[in-house]
């Protein structure tokens, strides 16, 4: 065994040894919690683009990327962008002609204008339409033809809009690949912590990744990633295609 093959067998160890340490897996949740109020996601950026989600999950997609190296990268809900920066800045430095695209029912304008003017441009596209309409899946599938795809969906967060997505889009994942959901804590924050939102307990993309996981068994959960995160805004969420 080499010395990088030691260091990868223990640190495989140390992961499942932490993921089984259940006040350490629950401090993690209490961390996602708290800081929930201060909406702590929305403090970090991505070549100068609010990415709005937690440097845990970025470092975890990178590894994904540079692993897989996909030929696309389709993500449902844009936002301000930072998301579809963020992927392209990997594919750029991969290299080769790999691309994000980015589907939002409201692509606003000034985030248009901002990422069209990004330098990272050169590797996004947007459609703008509900992720789950078919005419929006139809362009999609169309553009992700015969290319090596990760999915990640990270729009309305309901459970039948995330169920949608899943039924929709998992076809597009082929074996080793991965369909990522973001936002499947909302099951494990406090009850009030989304007052002005459709979504919540019971209600949310793990209640969605749970029936979906029912009734497809070509995705298993990797909680390998999960327990290397700790806390993480998609405990339940990387979904591994095992099965093409």
């Amino acid at each position: 065994m080499t010395e990088h093959e030691r260091f990868l067998a223990e640190r495989a160890e140390n992961i499942r040894a932490q993921g089984q340490d259940k006040a350490l897996v629950k401090a993690g949740l209490d961390f996602v919690g708290a800081t929930g109020q201060y909406k702590y996601s929305y403090n970090f950026s991505w070549m100068g683009r609010p990415i709005i989600q937690f440097p845990q999950d970025m470092v975890a997609m990178q590894e994904i990327i540079w692993d897989y190296k996909p030929e696309i990268i389709v993500e449902t809900g844009i936002a301000h962008g930072g998301s579809l920066v963020y992927y392209a800045s990997i594919l750029e430095l991969i290299g080769g002609d790999a691309f994000v695209l980015g589907v939002d029912i409201d692509i606003r304008a000034h985030n248009r204008a901002a990422i069209e003017a990004h330098p990272m441009a050169k590797r996004i596209r947007m459609i703008q339409g509900s992720a789950i309409e078919q005419s929006t899946v139809d362009q999609v599938f169309a553009i992700a033809k015969g290319k090596r795809a990760l999915v990640c969906l990270d729009s309305n967060h309901t459970h039948e809009h995330v169920l949608a997505e899943l039924r929709m889009y998992s076809p597009l994942v082929k074996k080793g690949g991965y369909l990522c959901v973001f936002d499947t804590v909302v099951e494990d924050m406090p009850e009030d912590a989304f007052p002005d939102r459709p979504w919540g307990r019971g209600d949310n993309p793990k209640t969605a990744v749970w029936e979906f996981l029912k009734e497809n068994d070509r995705f298993l959960v990797d909680k390998d990633i999960e327990h290397k995160l700790l806390f993480t805004v998609c405990p339940d969420g990387y979904l591994k295609c095992v099965k093409d």
